[in-house]
């Protein structure tokens, strides 16, 4: 099947049940421990991407000098519609890059399980279309998306941070939650003014409800690695040159 380049950005931030879902759907799963300093690619030559969260803004050189290579990456699979996941700081990059805001400790900070509304425009997204009106996810952060890049899908919204899930193009999806973590990661994280007891009973009672729903996006975006896989290898003129990534010329 296909091959999908993960970027993980801070030491716990891992793939977690995501990657198990990409796997379950037949995908190779190439992660980059960028936060460790292992080299991201001059160029990527995968099926699809993940960025995905960290304690940074997108643009946060000075303490995270990989982001330099990673925003690279993002563009490159902006501009070739190579599927494209952004997880929180992920998220915040690709609008970033696509010409969108992203300010820090902005708003009210969200911990823990909360409802995210699904906007009317997401009935014919690819990833969050048909979903239930209103769905449970895992939030932590203070920094958020706080202007949409022209041309972005506006896809879910909770009350405190606006722009939860958005799609650039046909291809990029960017989400402010974090839909590969179950409730016992958020017993690592530290959020001052939360109950942190209260916070993980929340999420724990959301779970039956929120993973069905956050593994059926995850295959949908699997779905969508498969058909990029196949029109790369496809021969003759069935190939889908606009679809694949060549490099770069000599």
């Amino acid at each position: 099947m296909g091959d999908v380049l993960v970027v993980q950005n801070s030491r716990s931030g891992g793939p977690a049940r995501l990657g198990d879902w990409l796997a379950e759907a037949g995908h190779e799963l190439d992660v980059v421990l960028a936060h460790d300093g292992a080299p991201l690619p001059d160029r990527l030559g995968h099926d699809a991407m993940i960025m995905l969260g960290g304690g940074y803004l997108p643009s946060d050189d000075d303490r995270a000098p990989w982001l330099a290579d990673a925003r690279r990456l993002v563009g490159q699979a902006l501009a070739e519609e190579v599927p494209l996941l952004g997880i929180c700081l992920g998220g915040q990059m690709i609008a970033e890059v696509a010409g969108g805001e992203v300010t820090g400790d902005t708003g009210a900070p969200e911990n823990g399980s909360i409802p995210l509304t699904i906007r009317p425009e997401a009935a014919g997204d690819p990833l969050f279309r048909a979903l239930p009106p209103v769905v449970p996810a895992v939030e932590h952060h203070k920094d958020a998306v706080t202007a949409l890049p022209t041309g972005a899908v506006w896809l879910a919204e909770t009350q405190a941070c606006p722009y939860q899930a958005f799609r650039v193009g046909e291809r990029a999806w960017g989400v402010q939650f974090h839909p590969e973590v179950l409730p016992a990661r958020i017993r690592e994280w530290r959020a001052d003014g939360f109950d942190p007891h209260e916070v993980y009973a929340r999420a724990l009672a959301d779970e039956p409800v929120s993973t069905p729903i956050w593994r059926e996006v995850a295959m949908r975006f699997a779905a969508l690695v498969t058909e990029r896989a196949s029109a790369c290898t496809s021969p003759g003129p069935e190939r889908a040159v606009s679809a694949c990534t060549y490099p770069s010329p000599a």
